[in-house]
């Protein structure tokens, strides 16, 4: 199962998160068909799940780092 779909259950099925990123269920749906969530709702999305998912985990060819779009208080050892 892939990061989105693993996603979209963690938070309750489509409807759920659909309602959590203040979306359309089709809209969701569409990203899950192709496999990914678009680069500007990449951010937004990690938001609304409360950074239990990581840009890079959702997006890692326009986060290649692992730290990379986290806020800095989820950044974890990261050079001072």
């Amino acid at each position: 199962m892939d990061t989105l779909s693993k996603q979209i259950e963690q938070a309750g099925g489509p409807q759920a998160l659909s309602r959590e990123l203040n979306i359309t269920i089709q809209r969701l749906i569409n990203w899950r068909n192709r496999g990914r969530v678009p680069a500007d709702m990449v951010l937004p999305f990690c938001r609304a799940r409360g950074w239990a998912v990581t840009p890079h985990e959702l997006r890692p060819d326009i986060y290649p780092n692992s730290s990379d779009g986290l806020p800095g208080n989820k950044r974890s050892g990261e050079a001072a």
